[in-house]
């Protein structure tokens, strides 16, 4: 319904209607016609009532909808009746791997975040604490990038085109849900950011599918002000649909100076933390140089 809502029936070449449209789109006699099906089993189609449908038909619909690769694969999971009869239990938490945790660590200062299926945050490196968020701050059960971007208000000042990052987010949560296997952890962080969120819901009730990949995004960072970061999603092998997100800028762009003058600030104020918890007797012996002499 939603996608054929979005498609204007004069660009697909059917004649204009004798009678007002009460919505936006196609109808579904139009759809059923351009497809070649009739117009009962395309509303028992759409309703969800209907059995085996052959890929003949399936790929008629798709191309009648103008479906795109994704959308394509998530409508064959939802009328595949063979794989839903032997529908599989959702896997269990996912958890980063040590070899990863080290991998992130060692990628310092570029700012690398690990994310699990549900945008779960599970492993992240001193970079991308300060471009980001403080996750180990966080309680767990909130170290997530969705429940972050809708219920902690900063992120909209941290985003400057908020919901350019935040639409897509929901619309990569609603292609990891699978049909054919029921994830109850997925459906209770919907659920939740739904009733949380007006914004949540709306971009929810869309029903638009998306996969990171790449792109570009603006920063900002209190310190240093607005960049353009570009970012790119790697997905683990064999890792239960876990992703890195790295973000890196232009070579010699005022981004990239402006990043690296965000890093370096941050290692220099962690040098000094690191000074300030060493114990007051040390700190005694190997202070200020001129406070030494003034007491000899």
């Amino acid at each position: 319904m939603s996608r054929r809502a979005r498609i204007s029936p004069s660009s697909t070449g059917l004649p204009a209607s004798a009678t007002p449209r009460r919505g936006k789109g196609l109808r579904r006699e139009e759809v059923a016609a351009l497809a070649g099906v009739s117009v009962d089993y395309y509303a028992r189609l759409e309703q969800g009532r209907i059995g085996t449908v052959s890929d003949q038909i399936l790929t008629a619909i798709e191309d009648v909808l103008g479906l795109t690769p994704l959308e394509r694969e998530h409508l064959r999971a939802l009328v595949s009746t063979e794989r839903a009869r032997t529908r599989q239990k959702a896997p269990p938490t996912v958890r980063a791997r040590g070899n990863l945790r080290s991998l992130i660590t060692a990628m310092d200062p570029i700012p690398v975040i690990l994310q699990g299926p549900r945008m779960e945050v599970l492993a992240w490196n001193s970079a991308a604490t300060v471009l980001l968020a403080d996750f180990g701050a966080m309680a767990p059960q909130d170290r997530n990038i969705a429940r972050w971007l809708f219920l902690d208000p900063s992120t909209r000042t941290k985003y400057p085109d908020w919901e350019e990052v935040a639409a897509p987010t929901v619309a990569a949560l609603r292609a990891a849900r699978d049909p054919r296997r029921p994830d109850e952890a997925l459906e209770r962080l919907v659920g939740e950011l739904s009733v949380a969120s007006e914004d949540f819901a709306r971009f929810w009730a869309g029903y638009r599918l998306f996969k990171h990949g790449h792109g570009a995004k603006r920063i900002f960072h209190e310190t240093v002000g607005t960049m353009t970061l570009n970012y790119e999603t790697l997905d683990v092998p064999d890792s239960g649909g876990q992703f890195f997100s790295i973000y890196t800028a232009d070579v010699g762009s005022p981004s990239a100076e402006k990043l690296q003058i965000l890093l370096s600030w941050n290692e220099t104020v962690n040098a000094g933390r690191s000074i300030d918890r060493r114990p007051h007797r040390e700190r005694g012996r190997s202070g200020d140089p001129d406070r030494r002499r003034s007491s000899g």
